[in-house]
């Protein structure tokens, strides 16, 4: 099982609807997948599974030694692609302070699903890079950067980049997949010169060469619990989407 985190610095920069559409690109070609969302706003769940409130989810693992994984996984209509909600409130999310075991309970996560024959676990993880999307990045074998084309996001990303670097020394096989861009509007030009910057001032093999687009399909899908792909007028999100997993398969040297 290969286990890729979606980070980023701040929040509002497309993190979870990267995180939803890439889980289904993944699954839609096949591979056993779960989305895990490790943000305690829940948006993964409340995007997908309207009643994600009420399930047991990700923070209940890590504060109960007696939870288990199939108590967790809640499946989608694409039997490829299963999700594992937030869950409740819990000290550790609150506060960004491990619970006792913590580690532990989430070296027993990835061995549960790695044991149910899960292919890719992908987690959704709370914008910044300290709590719970520390201890998740101290685990995860890849991590790949969303963020928005936007002029005042673009020059925060090298420091991103940096700390998620001096990340390794926890976790040396880390593999920083790189940033993708998001919410693109081709038609503005501070959007397209945002782009372009970050370009300019990034090593190439760190940008992605797919990018998201901003629009109203996206907010469309959200409303409706789905992937954007599987909307009417989805075709194109999900050839975007299989660009980028197929990207990151590279990267990551699977093909």
């Amino acid at each position: 099982m290969v286990t890729i985190a979606i980070s980023s610095q701040k929040g509002g920069v497309g993190k979870t609807t990267v995180a939803i559409n890439l889980a289904h690109a993944f699954g839609r070609n096949g591979s056993r997948t779960v989305l895990v969302d490790a943000d305690p706003q829940g948006s993964v769940g409340l995007s997908l599974t309207r009643q994600s409130r009420l399930l047991k989810g990700f923070y209940d693992y890590i504060d109960d030694a007696e939870v288990k994984i199939e108590e967790l996984l809640v499946p989608t209509r694409m039997q490829t692609l299963s999700l594992i909600p937030a869950g409740q409130a819990s000290d550790y999310d609150l506060n960004g302070t491990p619970s006792s075991g913590v580690t532990s309970r989430l070296r027993s996560l990835h061995g549960e699903l790695a044991d149910s024959g899960i292919d890719i676990c992908i987690i959704d993880t709370a914008a910044g890079l300290f709590g719970a999307t520390a201890d998740v990045l101290s685990m995860v074998d890849a991590v790949l950067v969303p963020q928005q084309a936007e002029p005042l996001g673009i020059r925060s990303v090298p420091k991103m980049l940096e700390a998620l670097t001096r990340m390794r020394i926890a976790n040396p096989r880390l593999v920083i997949l790189g940033v993708v861009l998001t919410m693109m509007q081709d038609l503005l030009p501070e959007s397209r010169d945002a782009g372009k910057a970050l370009r300019a001032i990034m090593p190439p093999e760190m940008v992605m060469n797919t990018v998201v687009p901003r629009g109203d399909l996206f907010v469309k899908a959200s409303a409706r619990g789905l992937p954007a792909g599987v909307m009417d007028g989805g075709d194109d999100v999900l050839a975007l989407f299989d660009r980028l997993r197929i990207e990151i398969e590279r990267r990551l040297g699977f093909i």
